[in-house]
């Protein structure tokens, strides 16, 4: 994973909200919600690429943040997110829950959410990269 450069992150996360936000306008909330977690998720590991790390294989967006956290980088506006709650969209907007696929379990209100989250994730992490630079 590590082949890849830090703008590479930045470019997909970037690409990855706007297909969430187009997802959203469409009614497609489920897969707005993963997208959104996706962006997020670039991003950091985007921040920890740029730091010379490896990312860990995680899905969860606390564990990256930590990561940030340990290599001495104040991340106290991310921490204040409601990144738990986008980091369990990244499952339960992909796969049917029983009988109930996710489409029937995301609204206008949740992708709402997911991109909002998603978009201060972006950027909060792009000034991190402007205060290093």
């Amino acid at each position: 994973m590590s082949q890849a450069r830090p703008g590479a992150w930045w470019r997909q996360a970037r690409n990855d909200l706007d297909l969430a936000e187009m997802a959203s306008r469409n009614g497609f909330h489920a897969q707005a919600c993963f997208f959104a977690t996706q962006a997020a998720e670039k991003a950091l590991k985007g921040a920890i690429v740029e730091l010379g790390l490896e990312p860990p294989h995680t899905h969860g967006l606390p564990k990256l943040v930590a990561v940030l956290e340990q290599q001495g980088i104040d991340v106290s506006s991310l921490v204040d997110l409601p990144l738990r709650a986008l980091t369990r969209m990244t499952v339960t907007s992909r796969y049917p829950l029983e009988d109930t696929p996710p489409m029937d379990l995301f609204d206008g209100t949740d992708s709402a959410q997911a991109i909002a989250t998603a978009t201060a994730v972006l950027t909060l992490v792009g000034r991190l990269d402007q205060a290093d630079g």
